[in-house]
């Protein structure tokens, strides 16, 4: 039956938890909460998963393993294998990426509803006492209560002025993803995790990259040691990188554009990528019965238990100012969950959590760099190794990049506490997690030199890495 565009219709007298959003940090929390007995409802305007599953992390990491494949394959010689060099199939590519998309939307989908939870698609609102309106594509409502709610509404791409998003020309990172062809030229404005991947798979791909950063450098909150093999990487296939570039707009010119860069030539290209960052998605999100407070940059504010200034809502994921990352927002949700069930709940240190970048080389990190970590007062010692002399590295016909450790100086000159673990190279997105824990659980180099690597692997580097700090190290 069709309803009164006015009309409430009430679904259900209270949810132990109304959730504002489906992605990484919603879904997350309705999933660990219904495992505990939970009752919940989850509101999601479009699509289970949220950016990170559909326009986000999983199509961006998938395009990267096809330009990862293109990049093997063209190099095969290396291997003494001789075949003909690859062709890039634009739709099959673009297929694909669709097809793990929709299975893992698919799968959360089914995780969902085998737990019970409720799902409503709509606009979710916030007002007083707990009450969550819901507003369908068809303007009817409905209206939901929970003693708990947690906003995890997400977030969207920036803009910047003179580059207005048409899908065609001039895109965000949502735009990139539902392309059916690799762009011959591409200027990408943002030098940033996001921007760098973009550049890196479309250079592997065969299009010309020019990418463009406004700051003195690319990648910025990583550590220099770990940047400058991937500039140095994206530079040998072809990417111009120009940093302290301002922007001024562009000038379409047929089927492509011409930007502009103050006090820089011009620039043609097909299409412009604009990769400037994201902003919280709260805009109409709360009411403001509903006690909750957005700071001015867009923001709901929080304390480090993720409870806003009402009692009772909580929020995660990118509406808050926290790390724009999908494994922050599975563990703000869990974080959130345990104190709904009133269990000991730790707070995040957000200063500890892994980052990943899915450049070639990759780079991942975890704990201070070391020019934050002497900003903090530390004295420190640091230990890196490249890729070289690691076997595993040589037999994969990967050695760019190194393998840095930054460690407190005791008073006796010698490395303690590991404070931070930086990597770049051969798949090192898989390797963090031993830097992390060292990171996370306050170990010292003595410690973790007492663990053994197996051989041959990637992780030996790591380990030869740590043992070196300790003063005697076994291959280098």
């Amino acid at each position: 039956m069709d309803h009164d565009p006015k009309e409430v219709v009430p679904l259900a007298e209270s949810y132990d938890v109304v959730i504002i959003g489906a992605g990484p940090g919603g879904y997350a929390a309705a999933l660990y909460g219904a495992a505990a007995g939970l009752a919940i409802a989850v509101v999601e305007k479009d699509k289970v998963g949220g950016t990170c599953l559909n326009r986000g992390c999983i199509p961006a990491k998938e395009l990267l393993e096809a330009a990862a494949v293109h990049r093997t394959v063209s190099g095969a010689a290396e291997f003494g294998i001789v075949s003909n060099q690859p062709k890039v199939d634009a739709q099959a590519l673009f297929a694909r990426k669709t097809q793990i998309v929709d299975k893992l939307v698919g799968g959360v989908s089914g995780l969902l509803k085998n737990r019970k939870v409720t799902v409503l698609e709509g606009t979710g609102r916030l007002g007083g006492d707990h009450t969550v309106t819901v507003t369908a594509s068809d303007g009817s409502t409905t209206e939901l209560v929970g003693e708990h709610v947690i906003l995890a509404a997400g977030s969207v791409p920036r803009t910047i002025p003179g580059f207005d998003v048409d899908g065609e020309i001039v895109l965000t990172s949502d735009e990139v993803f539902e392309l059916d062809r690799v762009p011959d030229r591409s200027v990408i404005i943002g030098g940033g995790v996001v921007g760098c991947e973009f550049a890196s798979m479309l250079g592997d791909l065969g299009s010309t990259v020019t990418l463009l950063e406004a700051l003195p450098a690319i990648l910025p909150g990583a550590d220099p040691d770990v940047v400058r093999p991937v500039q140095r990487s994206l530079a040998k296939r072809g990417v111009t990188i120009t940093t302290g570039a301002k922007v001024t707009g562009h000038t379409p010119n047929g089927s492509g554009t011409t930007v502009h860069v103050d006090g820089g030539d011009d620039i043609d290209c097909d299409v412009v990528i604009v990769s400037v960052g994201r902003r919280a998605m709260t805009d109409d999100l709360v009411d403001p019965a509903a006690g909750v407070v957005v700071d001015d940059k867009g923001f709901v504010e929080v304390d480090d238990h993720c409870r806003s200034a009402a009692d009772g809502v909580f929020a995660v994921g990118d509406v808050i100012a926290t790390p724009g990352l999908a494994h922050v927002g599975f563990a703000e949700a869990m974080l959130v969950v345990k104190q709904i069930l009133g269990e000991p709940a730790v707070p995040i240190d957000y200063a500890g959590v892994p980052w990943c970048v899915y450049t070639h080389p990759e780079i991942a990190w975890a704990g201070l760099t070391e020019q934050a970590a002497k900003d903090a007062g530390h004295d420190v010692v640091t230990s890196k190794h490249p890729w070289g002399g690691t076997s595993r590295a040589l037999i994969i016909g990967d050695t760019e990049g190194s393998v840095k450790i930054v460690a407190e100086k005791t008073p006796d000159g010698k490395a303690g506490r590991i404070l931070g673990v930086h990597l770049s190279g051969p798949w090192v997105t898989e390797q963090l997690g031993m830097g992390y824990f060292s990171v996370n659980w306050e170990a010292t180099v003595e410690d973790v030199a007492q663990l053994i690597q197996p051989h041959p692997t990637l992780s030996e580097n790591f380990g030869e890495t740590v043992l070196a700090l300790t003063g005697r190290g076994l291959h280098t």
